[in-house]
């Protein structure tokens, strides 16, 4: 059967990249590190060129190419966080050498992009009463880091304090 898993390019950092993604999420692992067999692009003779990798459970395959490109929000890595404690933890991780931004990205020292988000919040947007559902896309707008109890609070319609 056909697999599909995501090829995250750096320039130099891969198994540096790979090893600090499996730190910090279950069920995660270097399954293989290839090196280079000459000098090239992406590194001298026995260099690092690829790391598989599983995040969670996912396939991934970081890949040592040479030129650092940038990378868009057009593709971004969402982890569904159970509660307040592992969205801290992830976002303090993550965020540490990159950037944070609005409603619940991030970006990490890497450059790739991150949601970091509390598993209820499909179910709080999803609220069949428009006006909780509104409440809570206004509460994610003005935050950064997501809060589960400030977003539990617009869905209930306590005012923020």
């Amino acid at each position: 059967m056909s697999r599909i898993a995501p090829c995250l390019w750096f320039d130099g950092e891969a198994e540096e990249a790979a090893r600090f993604y499996v730190s910090l999420l279950p069920d995660s692992r270097i399954n293989r590190v290839q090196r280079n067999v000459m000098d090239g692009p992406s590194g001298n003779a026995g260099s690092v060129l690829v790391v598989e990798f599983t995040l969670a459970g996912q396939g991934f395959m970081a890949l040592n190419g040479g030129t650092r490109f940038e990378y868009t929000h057009a593709v971004s890595f969402r982890i569904d966080c159970s509660d307040q404690a592992e969205i801290d933890r992830l976002w303090e991780a993550l965020s540490r050498g990159g950037r944070a931004e609005q409603c619940g990205w991030l970006k990490d020292r890497y450059g790739i992009p991150w949601q970091i988000v509390p598993a209820v919040l499909p179910k709080l947007l999803g609220d069949p009463d428009p006006a909780r559902a509104q409440r809570v896309m206004q509460a994610v707008m003005g935050m950064v880091k997501l809060d589960i109890a400030g977003l539990e609070a617009a869905h209930a319609g306590v005012p923020p304090g």
